[in-house]
């Protein structure tokens, strides 16, 4: 079983592939220019960020998650890890913190949006377009209890 920890400066590069990784599996609606766009801005901000790691018992990440106090920023799993409990781990390590945590997921990623149903999260609202404008309509969620 993964074990969690602060993300290391020194991994920012093997974080930002694990992004990459992730979203190629899960994001396949993203316009090419689109995608290239949202890369340049998590390569700039990812190997800086507070985030919390789902390490493999070579301390290798298998996954991530960042918070910003009781919401879920964003939550990547590296594709070779999906469906071993990574996700699950990272999210009941939140909810233990932040009762009622939320989050936001693509309304076009039906993987990500039936894991969060699975979790306990219910939708609270919608909107036509993501965080920075794009045309992506995000599913706001909270957990139920």
């Amino acid at each position: 079983m993964p074990h969690l920890r602060p993300a290391r400066i020194e991994e920012g590069a093997e974080l930002v592939e694990l992004w990459r990784r992730s979203v190629d599996a899960t994001h396949d609606f993203l316009s090419a220019q689109d995608r290239r766009a949202i890369d340049a801005e998590v390569a700039a901000m990812l190997p800086h960020a507070p985030l919390l790691v789902a390490a493999d018992a070579q301390d290798r990440p298998v996954g991530f998650m960042l918070l910003d106090g009781h919401h879920m920023d964003a939550l990547f799993i590296d594709p070779a890890a999906r469906g071993t409990g990574v996700g699950r781990l990272l999210v009941q390590h939140a909810l233990a913190r932040h009762p009622g945590l939320s989050t936001d997921v693509n309304a076009q990623n039906a993987q990500a949006l039936g894991f969060y149903l699975r979790m306990g999260f219910v939708e609270i609202g919608r909107s036509a377009h993501d965080a920075q404008g794009r045309p992506y309509p995000l599913i706001h969620l909270r957990h139920g209890g």
